[in-house]
């Protein structure tokens, strides 16, 4: 199997619901993401995916969250959905990256790593 990894940004706020600190009051980061992708093979050129793809891809779902307000503006954080924490940012990505026709045939995301701070990250993985 190959894997192949591409890195991203976005600027958004949030505030975590339920929590018990000063995370629970609305605050803003700049958040890091890294996605990585699997295959089995190499196209004809010797290629998992093109890394100009992947970071397309990873790009129009990040751009869906830039300077947005997690908790009112994205549709899985909308009216207590689920919390945007890191780690279900991570899924969430994760998941929009999985989507029929977000990646060439034969790729498949494998992880997505979200930092929101430098030093503290969070990954989903479905293996």
């Amino acid at each position: 199997m190959y894997e192949v990894s591409v890195e991203g940004h976005f600027a958004a706020a949030h505030n975590l619901r339920g929590y018990q600190g000063n995370c629970e009051h609305l605050h803003g980061h700049n958040w890091r993401v890294k996605a990585t992708v699997a295959a089995d093979c190499l196209d004809p050129i010797g290629m998992a995916v093109d890394f100009r793809v992947l970071k397309r891809g990873l790009g129009a779902i990040l751009e869906e969250l830039d300077h947005k307000y997690l908790n009112k503006d994205v549709a899985a954080f909308r009216d207590g959905a689920s919390n945007p924490t890191t780690e279900n940012l991570a899924r969430e990505i994760f998941a929009r990256l999985g989507a029929p026709g977000a990646l060439p045939d034969g790729v498949r995301p494998l992880r997505v790593t979200v930092w929101e701070s430098p030093g503290c990250s969070a990954s989903y993985t479905e293996e």
